[in-house]
């Protein structure tokens, strides 16, 4: 009986490094592969080609762990499947993640196929998530995907497009570690990525600033910041409307404030559990397609214009031309073109004179206009309900696919790291609506909304 053949997805990292040793320990027949998807050097911001160190230090593991060490270029399908997707997304408005992509198309596709071409049975990477086998309604084996025991280090946010098939062929080995834990075990085994910092920038493409990446695809194109005001949303038809159906939803027994905005909470802080949520679920289960779709539209600002007037300055009444005064809103700067900007960022805005943070709040990619908003608290941050169109849904498992009609409580997160949050899954003709137990702030399009069931397993994801 031949040992089990694993090829380990090496990147150079202590992650991945750890993997590889402790299957090897295992005992089973291990090599690595470390995998290059990018060649384009004009976008490496500082010049040196990163993922050259990253192979060098692949390669010198290997040697450590006395496993045989391949290389293989796959730029070619990491630019058709990721970049060029990335660059229709961003060029929409929408903000994709790159790594889910990567994880999808990349990693448990065009590298398990060269790593069955070589011979592997399997595909292992350096994922912080665990992996069990079930048994279908059918009798048939069905994998699940749960969260890694590290809860600071949990990635199985990354895996939420993988399907039954790709699960069947991944091994994930330091799942059920630490991070900590997973140091140690580098250190003690004296790995050359023992003390290599965690990777930042996009996946597998070195350390790229990704406003520059964009930059030079994207072009840029000078447009107005918009800030909205308060008074917006008491007239704003679609805000006063979601309110009203808010207020339907309440428990008798509520007394506290319309839950429409979220409490802030730094995204390294755990939210506190509120078991006292304001909402009746009953009412949330009955609501009607239309309400439901009313509540996970996202407001329009196209309605606040600006007017210009002239008027005369100066000792000699020099004639000049302002805005005149709108309650709604102000133009308070420009940027470089909307496409650049996502939902919450309130870094690089370069608007000044406020006593709050200043975060987008919407962008208008065909008019090149950026909205944004003052303080945590602004209304326009805030959303409740979202809406994930039903080509865009992804089961993880299948059998757990809800139809048309069904409800169900789940535990939802909307971007990498965040905590889970309490949430009523409802499944329409129309898609499936996310409404959560308290508002989400800086919801985001193009990115994934991931749902896991009571004990930490993922079930399915979908696109915003």
């Amino acid at each position: 009986m031949h040992a089990m053949k694993i090829c380990v997805g090496l990147s150079g990292g202590v992650d991945s490094s750890v993997a590889a040793l402790l299957l090897k320990q295992q005992g089973y027949d291990v090599f690595a592969m470390f995998m290059q998807n990018w060649h384009d050097a004009d976008a490496t911001l500082h010049g040196d080609c990163e993922w050259e160190e990253d192979r060098y230090v692949a390669e010198m593991v290997a040697r450590k762990i006395g496993i045989p060490f391949y290389f293989v270029d796959l730029s070619k399908e990491y630019r058709q499947r990721v970049v060029d997707y990335m660059f229709d997304e961003y060029s929409k408005g929408r903000t994709p993640n790159p790594d889910v992509l990567c994880n999808r198309e990349i990693k448990f596709d065009a590298f398990l196929r060269v790593a069955q071409k070589m011979g592997a049975d399997m595909v292992a990477t350096g994922h912080y998530c665990r992996k069990e086998e079930t048994v279908g309604q059918d009798g048939k084996k069905l994998y699940r995907i749960l969260e890694g025991v590290d809860p600071g280090k949990d990635q199985s946010y990354f895996l939420c497009q993988l399907n039954q098939e790709q699960l069947s062929k991944a091994l994930f080995p330091i799942g059920g570690l630490l991070k900590s834990e997973v140091r140690a075990i580098a250190k003690e085994a004296d790995l050359p990525s023992a003390d290599k910092k965690d990777s930042q920038g996009i996946c597998f493409v070195g350390k790229v600033d990704l406003p520059t990446f964009l930059q030079q695809k994207l072009k840029s194109v000078e447009g107005d910041v918009v800030e909205i005001y308060a008074p917006f949303y008491e007239q704003d038809p679609l805000y006063t409307r979601q309110c009203e159906i808010v207020r339907g939803l309440l428990r008798d027994d509520y007394t506290g404030d319309l839950p429409m905005i979220s409490h802030y909470i730094s995204e390294d802080k755990s939210t506190p559990v509120n078991d006292s949520h304001p909402f009746d679920m009953a009412k949330i289960a009955a609501l009607s397609d239309e309400d439901l779709k009313v509540m996970s539209t996202a407001l329009s600002y196209d309605a606040v214009k600006f007017e210009t007037e002239t008027y005369r300055s100066g000792k000699k009444h020099v004639r000049k031309i302002r805005y005149k005064d709108n309650p709604f809103g102000k133009i308070v700067g420009r940027h470089e073109g909307a496409q650049f900007y996502t939902i919450g960022q309130r870094k690089g805005l370069n608007i000044g004179g406020h006593k709050d943070s200043i975060f987008v709040i919407s962008t208008d990619i065909d008019r090149n206009i950026i909205y944004v908003g003052e303080g945590h608290t602004h209304p326009g941050l805030s959303r409740l309900c979202l809406r994930l169109a039903p080509d865009e849904l992804h089961w993880i498992r299948p059998d757990l696919e809800m139809v048309p009609g069904e409800t169900r409580r789940s535990r939802v997160r909307i971007r990498y790291r965040q905590p889970l949050q309490d949430a009523t899954l409802l499944r329409r003709e129309d898609g499936l609506y996310i409404f959560f137990d308290s508002a989400q702030r800086g919801v985001t399009s193009g990115q994934f909304a991931v749902w896991y069931e009571s004990d930490d397993e993922m079930t399915g994801s979908g696109v915003i």
